[in-house]
């Protein structure tokens, strides 16, 4: 629809695995509403994690060892899950977690 908000989605260092090994998509968000990092996680909890989501999500924020990157820039100086998305954004989650 032209009033869908456009992103990019990046996965990557492992993340992907939790999304059926996906590592970029191109995501259309209904543009009537408002959409922050906090409400594009409950969506892709609800659309697009396909396993272990306690490896991504934790409470309503993702997991210790996650890092989120907008356009490049730490979320957490963007304002975090209140960060409010932007036509074009792309948003880039990489996982830290290792095992050992």
């Amino acid at each position: 629809m032209a009033n869908d908000l456009k992103l990019i989605l990046e996965l990557s260092a492992g993340a992907e695995l939790l999304f059926g090994n996906i590592k970029r998509r191109q995501l259309s968000l209904d543009g009537s509403q408002k959409w922050t990092i906090g409400s594009l996680l409950k969506w892709m909890h609800a659309n697009i994690l396909t396993r272990s989501p306690e490896l991504f999500i934790q409470g309503d924020t993702v997991r210790p060892g996650i890092l989120v990157l907008v356009n490049d820039t730490d979320w957490e100086l963007l304002g975090g899950l209140d960060y409010e998305l932007q036509q074009n954004d792309n948003i880039l989650f990489i996982s830290t977690l290792h095992g050992g």
